[in-house]
């Protein structure tokens, strides 16, 4: 069995849209001013496989600098990848050129993160939102014009202003003209990376809200790399967290929410709020030691275990863990994990404690609230 086929989902639920297998992008450091040679290399994705079916919604989470982003642009083809393969329909983007690169592009469209920096300021909403069709040569002058016109009521952005410039919206509108932007050439598959992190806090649920309403009715398939735990949980189908580089652990959304296997999925479930003071008061978050080792020099063995309260020296240490299915559909990276036996932290006074047993017994690692799914229904007015 090969790294792709470990993590395919076995489940029945549509067919695979996209396939990243043994994905690695390494960044050159070089020194030298006038003969530049290479010293080593920043691992910001470091041998990734995961599949994301037609239809669904795949969360990729983790902390700052893990490589989210750098996936999201490599499967995409923005950034080259060093090594491996990602596969769309079956087509081996990383192999396409020129016009063949082109015409897959045309079915595949990114999200930015930050709304103010994605859009060109010198441009207006109808040349931003229609330079997609421009550059696929789709529809002449008059049909770029009305397909904008559409494509800015479909995102809830009023058809007459097509002529003003990014400046005169406010963040959400300019996020929905960026997803205008995205929806122009009619993709099936959307790369949302961090949507809503540059938002008000008052707007983001409007947004996934949109996302979510979009996905239903043109069938879209998401890649939906965010921070924030309770929005991927209220937004996707299936979640995949990410650590250096590698995936440790994906699932289910309602399985990895609900019982955590590895030892940082546990750590960042428990950091979400509790939205019940009481219980929040007396619950204790598990706050790992030590800071993230750089991407430039991970280390050896599972690049976790340097902040593992349940690293095992000699083995954890020495031996990279791989990507194994411990439960069907669940796939952890991690020696100490089985389907039966696995390490659950917990916080206590002055020190972090491993137990064996489940996550779902209770303890640190509760399921995360519903709070962010009952915001995400209300919405507010921008």
């Amino acid at each position: 069995m090969n790294a792709v086929d470990a993590v395919r989902p076995a489940d029945g639920r549509g067919d695979t849209l996209v396939t990243v297998d043994d994905l690695a992008v390494h960044f050159p450091i070089t020194s030298g001013i006038v003969f530049r040679h290479k010293i080593g290399a920043v691992r910001a994705v470091d041998g990734l496989s995961f599949t994301v079916k037609r239809g669904e919604t795949l969360g990729l989470v983790g902390e700052s600098g893990c490589g989210k982003s750098t996936t999201g642009r490599a499967i995409l083809q923005l950034i080259r990848p060093t090594t491996g393969r990602v596969l769309y329909e079956g087509a081996d983007l990383a192999h396409l050129r020129g016009g063949a690169l082109r015409r897959q592009r045309r079915r595949m469209q990114m999200i930015f993160q930050d709304p103010y920096a994605s859009l060109n300021s010198r441009m207006t909403v109808a040349d931003i939102v229609g330079e997609p069709l421009l550059v696929h040569r789709m529809l002449d002058r008059s049909g770029r014009r009305d397909r904008v016109r559409e494509l800015l009521q479909t995102v809830g952005i009023n058809p007459n202003t097509l002529n003003r410039y990014p400046h005169e919206f406010s963040g959400g509108q300019r996020q929905r003209i960026g997803i205008a932007r995205a929806l122009a050439v009619e993709p099936n598959f959307i790369v949302c990376d961090e949507p809503i992190s540059a938002l008000d806090v008052s707007i983001r649920a409007q947004i996934i809200n949109l996302l979510q309403e979009l996905q239903r009715d043109f069938g879209l398939t998401y890649l939906f790399i965010a921070h924030d735990l309770s929005v991927v949980r209220h937004i996707s189908d299936r979640v995949a967290v990410m650590y250096l580089g590698r995936i440790v652990e994906l699932a289910e959304n309602a399985v990895l929410y609900g019982e955590p296997m590895h030892p940082y999925t546990q750590a960042l479930l428990s950091a979400v709020p509790i939205p019940d003071p009481e219980a929040e008061e007396h619950r204790r978050a598990v706050v790992l030691q030590g800071d993230v080792p750089s991407p430039a020099d991970p280390p050896p063995g599972c690049h976790f275990h340097t902040r593992c309260p349940a690293m095992q020296e000699g083995h954890c240490d020495l031996e990279s863990p791989a990507l194994k299915e411990v439960r069907p559909g669940h796939f952890a990276a991690c020696h100490l994990i089985n389907a039966g036996d696995y390490p659950r932290i917990r916080a206590g006074e002055n020190d972090l404690a491993v137990v064996a047993g489940s996550p779902a017994e209770g303890g640190a690692v509760a399921a995360v609230s519903d709070v962010a799914s009952e915001e995400l229904e209300m919405g507010s007015s921008e």
